[in-house]
């Protein structure tokens, strides 16, 4: 067969509807042809280089930092809501998905409220992490009062329903997932961590759990907190959930400067900046990220303190 047939034999933009787990990248697909046709042909059998490191994770244009702090990124989202009488395990909620499937699939984010709020102090993250290519489910908990364990297995249940049942479950490849919470949400985040070391991302904002100890923690985990929190401070919630986590674990800690508790209510460039960037690096595998993060950021106005373990593995 000669090189050129050989290509033609490959899938076209068709079968970037099915899971990515389930196929090589077009590139890779490209790079054994090559291969293979070298072999017959008795010449080199190197593979270019780009075509080696080809990661069919990555979603979107290369990032800028004027990228990343935008309000919305390069795709078009489209959303649907979830009824909390057809779903099982949480309280409903509404996903927020990009529009086209040219790209292929995409990892997915369940992002809980804090105690006594609903999905609509979440809401802005929705469309913020769904335009730069992830399916994001915003959710509401049985009821307000739930603590964070409980805030942590509707997590879970969140992410089940969204990848079995839900009616953008093709548009996710199941085996890239993250959590993400503020407050007893927040907590939540890290209960569902610790119990799914699955999970490939996790971001707490602002998290309050009476459980101090995450060292089981297996999820590359950014916890996020707040100078000025008098809910959950610092001293006595984020920065003690960071330091239990395992050194060799991927971690970070973000503290946004002169914040309250409740900074992650409303839209925060610097939230969405450092979580776009972890949820990229860890969900999707992309490297183009780690720029964001590595070396790790300094002080500034709006960051009171940063902590970190770099390169990232």
């Amino acid at each position: 067969m000669s090189i050129l047939a050989s290509l033609s034999a490959l899938p076209g933009s068709g079968e970037h509807k099915k899971p990515i787990r389930a196929r090589k990248s077009w590139a890779a697909r490209t790079a054994t042809v090559f291969t293979m046709a070298l072999v017959l042909a008795g010449g080199a059998t190197t593979v270019s280089p780009a075509l080696a490191a080809d990661n069919p994770y990555e979603r979107g244009p290369a990032p800028t930092t004027s990228s990343i702090e935008a309000t919305l990124g390069s795709f078009a989202v489209s959303t649907t809501t979830v009824s909390r009488l057809s779903v099982s395990g949480f309280g409903g909620g509404t996903i927020y998905y990009p529009t086209s499937t040219t790209a292929g699939t995409f990892g997915a984010v369940s992002v809980a409220p804090g105690f006594t709020a609903t999905q609509s102090s979440m809401a802005w993250l929705g469309p913020r992490l769904a335009s730069q290519g992830f399916v994001v489910f915003t959710i509401d908990t049985i009821t307000t009062s739930d603590q964070p364990d409980s805030r942590g297995r509707q997590l879970l249940a969140s992410l089940d329903y969204l990848t079995q049942q839900s009616s953008v479950r093709t548009r996710i490849d199941a085996s890239r997932l993250g959590v993400l919470g503020h407050s007893m949400g927040g907590g939540g985040t890290l209960e569902a961590a610790a119990s799914r070391p699955a999970l490939q991302a996790a971001v707490p904002l602002t998290a309050w759990d009476t459980n101090k100890n995450f060292s089981t923690v297996r999820v590359p985990t950014l916890v996020v907190g707040a100078q000025a929190d008098t809910v959950a401070p610092v001293a006595s919630h984020s920065i003690p959930f960071y330091t239990s986590l395992s050194s060799s674990l991927d971690r970070a800690y973000l503290e946004l400067r002169g914040a309250s508790h409740f900074a992650p209510n409303s839209a925060n460039t610097t939230i969405a900046k450092y979580t776009i960037s972890w949820l990229k690096r860890f969900i999707d595998n992309d490297t183009r990220y780690e720029q964001f993060l590595c070396p790790l950021p300094a002080t500034s106005t709006t960051i009171s303190d940063y902590r970190g373990n770099c390169p990232h593995s």
